[in-house]
């Protein structure tokens, strides 16, 4: 059973933490619809929101472990991942993913409004077409990490809509600036990849067959580019002062980024184990501590 349980990929559950920006958005823009809430009750809704989605979140883990068996043994470290061992059995690991969405979106239904079913029912169907065929968007140059990242604001809608009306929507500006952030570092991820694996990186993923440095690159820079227009253009249109603080803090967190893919040895693995470096951890909090002061300092259209 412990071959199955490090199969799940359980540590990425901070991943699913990105809900929270969706539940403070919403709190943020509409402070007056609770004013007489309860805390407990918003606590506990959010706590559940989160479990739903680090449970889909694992389904899709294992739909990603599956089918992408045969490229994972060209990878320095997924080639040592339970099911590329054959420590584990495919037919029993898929019957875990069908209880995890069976429970999940059961719950969810139970739970919460059609609108936050829909939105848990978007992340499942994201990563069905990211990494299934014939769609399987993970191998079509740039589109692989668009869709990737598309994971964010499908995240940011479940965190919304834990709390809002099925009938209000987060801003669009919010939406493309938090897509776009996640976009930027998904393709510096392929950029760590095609520079440490080298000839063998078309093995492990196909759109790096017709990637090259430079377009990877560009691509970084075209999303950092759209993550602080965006950004900038959300603070302006609710007139958000704070948030113009914020945004030299954020080009100095793309360019830690940068220099850690230009420069290091290795492959960079997922985003969330940057965090192990106490440079990128402190930095981090750093950041969120600005957005906390900004969620208290601000009030939109002042």
């Amino acid at each position: 059973m412990t071959a199955y349980f490090r199969a799940l990929r359980l540590e990425r559950w901070p991943r699913s933490l990105a809900i929270f920006s969706g539940c403070a958005a919403y709190v943020f823009l509409d402070r007056g619809a609770f004013r007489d809430a309860d805390g407990l009750t918003l606590a506990l809704r959010a706590a559940a929101a989160f479990l739903l989605t680090w449970g889909i979140s694992t389904a899709n883990y294992i739909v990603n472990e599956i089918v992408d068996l045969a490229f994972d043994v060209h990878h320095p470290s997924k080639r040592r991942r339970p099911l590329v061992q054959g420590e584990i059995r495919k037919g029993p690991f898929a019957l875990i993913g069908v209880f995890l969405i069976a429970a999940c979106l059961g719950s969810a239904a139970v739970l919460f409004s059609p609108s936050f079913l829909m939105a848990l029912a978007a992340l499942l169907a994201a990563g069905i077409v990211y990494n299934v065929k014939p769609i399987r968007t993970k191998d079509i140059p740039f589109l692989d990490s668009i869709s990737e990242s598309a994971n964010n604001p499908i995240r940011f809608f479940i965190g919304w809509f834990a709390f809002a009306p099925g009938g209000i929507i987060p801003p669009v500006s919010l939406l493309l600036s938090w897509w776009a952030f996640g976009n930027f570092l998904m393709v510096a991820k392929r950029l760590s990849e095609f520079r440490f694996l080298k000839e063998k990186a078309g093995d492990y993923r196909t759109s790096h067959k017709k990637y090259t440095k430079n377009k990877l690159l560009a691509g970084m820079i075209a999303s950092a580019a759209v993550c602080l227009a965006s950004f900038l253009y959300f603070a302006a249109a609710f007139k958000l002062g704070t948030f113009y603080i914020i945004a030299p803090f954020l080009v100095v967190f793309f360019l830690l980024i940068f220099r850690k893919t230009l420069r290091e040895a290795e492959v960079m693995e997922e985003p969330e184990k940057m965090l192990i470096s106490p440079k990128f951890a402190l930095y981090t909090l750093f950041l969120l501590a600005l957005f906390i002061l900004a969620f208290f300092r601000d009030t939109i259209g002042r």
